[in-house]
């Protein structure tokens, strides 16, 4: 009988939450890299270039892909001839090692979990507690597969009660548009069918541990419907023409999981829940003999991608901008931002909100400024910050019209804005800026100094200065509302319906 001591089950997720922090899983570099080649869109070419150069930055300095460095999902099989030298309980040790891991002074990784969701929702510091999933199976080991799931792409996770025939593929078809690009595509979208309605999702999130393979099904072909399905979707979410970052292109999945379970007659549960650019995730097995051992990709596994700015990319000077400079910039074109550059994201909106509907006198001048939604993580070494990626920018809507009356000039994120906020820019006559999700430590690299302004309880929610030399944006929406995050996937889904009309073989 396999005994499994508590010190190596704790370790073994420690090492295994950092490992995943800085490590993409090679199938994903693989098929990214592939894409990146493939690709036609110059913007999500780019895009993509980021992503790649960022990833092999984080695997030689050992700092997180990220900025978000997830909630901890860990699913657990025990075998049922494992005998246990431990206090704690599975979900203990679970926690113990994210404590461990996310508190390590090394690479300290983000604390994003916060308690009393629906209250004060305050911070645990630790990034505790984990999401753990157990079973109980045959053998004599202990099989672990452990995620750091993104709110990004966990926020954009669907599910429905279809009607027993309905069309799977037509219902994702018309789910997938409506994420927008939060989830920081080029990823994986996990799908799960069948059960109820909790097996659904759990098999959704568990597809998307399993590796990206849809090239080798292509060539071998479908033996089952699940395997059909796969492909049928592949394709026709490709087709979207969503593309990197919602910028319209050729690539938006890399690979499409599906796990099933017998369902109730009168039922087709459906789950999608999508993986980001920041793919993490590793299984491991202890069998008794002592820690686990996780293998580092070599440096040689990447590709020959090392992004650097367009010698078109316009640079702009944060602090003597004005906005008549601003309102000549077009949707598409490629900006390098220097000077001082605000950030705040959702909590800091909030009790600016709140301190506004109570009078009192906002701590920062927010005129003609531009403000970055990031929640950066904590400075190692001699870093001015840790990682530090846009967040979806989608989320701080409701408070656009407060803050472009506020004086801003513009802001800067991740991803499409809704369609009262781009009415509100072009009222305002004011820019939306996007930066690259999944590059967070490239981008990192543009930021000097980082100094707190206002709301320092917040931690990494407060509103900081940060001090940037050639930040590399995106010019998302225009003086005039016009976005690119409309404008780029209908360009490129039009471009790939004609495309394959062209090929088609004639009867």
């Amino acid at each position: 009988m396999t005994t499994i001591k508590q010190s190596d089950f704790i370790q073994s997720i420690a090492d295994a939450l950092q490992y995943i922090s800085y490590y993409h899983p090679k199938d994903y570099i693989d098929a990214l890299g592939d894409a990146y080649e493939r690709e036609e869109s110059t913007a999500a070419k780019d895009a993509i270039a980021q992503i790649l150069t960022n990833s092999r930055m984080c695997a030689e300095g050992k700092r997180p892909i990220c900025q978000d460095t997830g909630i901890v999902v860990a699913f657990v099989k025990v075998g049922m001839d494992v005998q246990w030298d431990a206090i704690l309980d599975i979900e203990q040790m679970v926690n113990e090692g994210v404590r461990r891991a996310y508190l390590l002074p090394e690479n300290k990784l983000r604390a994003s979990i916060v308690n009393n969701p629906a209250g004060k929702r305050v911070n645990t510091g630790d990034n505790t507690p984990a999401v753990v999933h157990v079973s109980l199976v045959a053998g004599d080991r202990v099989e672990i597969k452990i995620a750091a799931k993104g709110g990004g792409s966990e926020n954009k996770a669907k599910f429905a009660m279809l009607n027993p025939y309905d069309s799977i593929v037509d219902w994702v078809l018309d789910v997938v548009p409506q994420m927008g690009a939060g989830w920081c595509p080029p990823g994986m979208l996990g799908i799960g069918i069948g059960g109820s309605a909790e097996k659904a999702m759990l098999m959704a999130k568990e597809s998307l541990m399993e590796p990206i393979d849809i090239q080798v099904l292509k060539e071998k072909g479908a033996s089952n419907r699940i395997e059909e399905l796969r492909l049928e979707l592949y394709e026709k979410v490709n087709n979207l023409g969503i593309g990197a970052q919602g910028l319209g292109g050729l690539t938006t999945v890399l690979d499409v999981k599906i796990m099933d379970y017998p369902t109730h007659v009168a039922s087709l549960p459906v789950a999608i829940i999508p993986n980001c650019a920041a793919t993490r995730h590793v299984e491991f097995t202890l069998d008794g003999t002592g820690v686990a051992a996780l293998t580092p990709p070599s440096l040689d596994d990447y590709p020959k991608v090392n992004w650097a700015p367009s010698a078109e990319a316009k640079r702009v000077d944060l602090n003597t901008v004005t906005k008549a400079e601003t309102q000549t910039w077009q949707t598409g074109q490629t900006l390098l931002l220097s000077g001082q550059l605000l950030t705040g994201r959702d909590a800091a909106h909030k009790r600016i909100a709140d301190m506004i509907a109570k009078g009192e006198t906002l701590p920062v001048d927010f005129n003609n400024r531009f403000i970055y939604y990031v929640g950066p993580v904590d400075a190692v070494g001699d870093e001015a910050v840790g990682p530090a990626g846009p967040t979806t920018a989608t989320r701080m809507d409701s408070y656009s019209d407060m803050m472009l009356d506020a004086g801003l000039l513009g802001s800067v994120g991740k991803a499409e804005r809704g369609d009262a906020t781009l009415a509100s820019i072009a009222n305002h006559q004011s820019v939306y800026l996007m930066a690259v999700g999944g590059a967070a430590y490239l981008v990192s690299k543009a930021i000097k100094q980082a100094k707190v302004l206002a709301f320092a309880d917040l931690g990494m929610e407060a509103i900081y200065e940060f001090d940037v030399v050639d930040m590399p944006v995106t010019v998302a929406v225009n003086a005039t509302g016009e976005s690119v995050h409309q404008s780029g996937p209908a360009f490129w889904k039009e471009k790939i319906a004609q495309q394959t009309i062209d090929i088609k073989p004639v009867d």
